[in-house]
């Protein structure tokens, strides 16, 4: 047998994690024919179909699923070779892949990812980071994230977790054009009386509670409304285009507020929500790229204070 290239192990792995070729070629930044050539080239080596196709969808047979759990460990071997050598250079180099929820995505990115990656990237040149948006928590070890980032610290066992930001401060608001037509709430049971529009969590399903603070006080109101949805961005935009009140994290509204497409009420009573987290598996040696990064998060932060 011809000896196996490690781009065709690699091209599988990444097959068999997204079950698509276009997904698979997309992340190797390949073209989605020479990842269809790569694999074939491989069964062909092997003497044995790796993948079952057809037109909707990519399964591994059985031998490639025993081909997968025999190649994982060696090629977590191979990364692990890499990074003994990397933590000898002066500048650590490689991939950093994040895996983000996206709900932590869109608060991260409302705060502006920029002044932190761009930063980040200017002191380790050799480092190319990943971003990947995952609907709901993911598995960062089977897609072979580096780390993963969420809203709150509730974490798998076996991670190790990491603060990236404070916790945020929840704001009502709503569009000039709804309030026009509706009473200013005063008190958040001044509420019951308005079309909320709720937020259902991709991860676990559930309504997320609107909870208001005020000094010793708290209110948790079971809001009603016309309209659920599942992620921040259409909860943003349907409330800027008058759909109802919405209780959104500060950094999202923040400029909508300044401009005027948003105004917020009840600001003396005031809920907050995690901040994003950063978690990564506790039992692997930490790569290069992600210890540099988790160390530079953590001097922002201290400067920020």
């Amino acid at each position: 047998m011809s000896r196996i290239q490690l781009t065709g192990l690699t091209a599988f792995v990444a097959v068999a994690e997204h079950r698509s070729f276009t997904k698979a070629a997309a992340q190797a930044g390949m073209a989605p024919p020479t990842m269809t050539q790569t694999i074939r080239s491989l069964e062909e080596q092997l003497g044995v179909r790796l993948f079952n196709r057809t037109t909707r969808s990519v399964a591994l047979t059985e031998a490639g699923d025993r081909f997968l759990a025999e190649i994982l460990p060696i090629l977590d071997g191979i990364d692990h070779a890499v990074e003994g050598i990397n933590s000898l250079r002066d500048k650590p180099v490689g991939t950093l892949r994040l895996a983000f929820e996206r709900s932590a995505s869109q608060i991260f990115a409302a705060q502006g990812v920029a002044p932190i990656i761009q930063p980040f990237l200017a002191q380790y040149p050799g480092i190319r980071v990943e971003i990947a948006i995952n609907n709901a928590n993911g598995d960062i070890i089977s897609g072979r994230f580096d780390a993963g980032a969420r809203i709150g610290h509730k974490i798998e066992r076996d991670m190790t977790i990491f603060r990236m930001t404070d916790d945020f401060k929840m704001l009502a608001v709503a569009a000039p054009s709804y309030m026009a037509r509706h009473p200013r709430p005063s008190t958040p049971q001044d509420l019951h009386v308005h079309d909320c529009i709720q937020f259902r969590s991709p991860t676990d399903g559930a309504l997320s509670p609107w909870v208001f603070i005020k000094g010793d006080q708290q209110a948790d109101i079971a809001v009603q409304g016309s309209l659920v949805v599942n992620d921040l961005e259409v909860l943003l935009k349907s409330a800027t285009d008058g759909t109802g009140v919405g209780y959104l994290p500060e950094p999202m509204v923040a400029l909508h507020l300044a401009q005027g497409r948003l105004v917020s009420f009840l600001e003396d009573w005031s809920g907050t929500v995690p901040g994003v987290f950063l978690y990564h598996p506790s039992r692997r040696q930490t790569p290069m790229p992600l210890t540099a990064f988790i160390r530079f998060i953590e001097k922002q932060r201290i400067l920020q204070r």
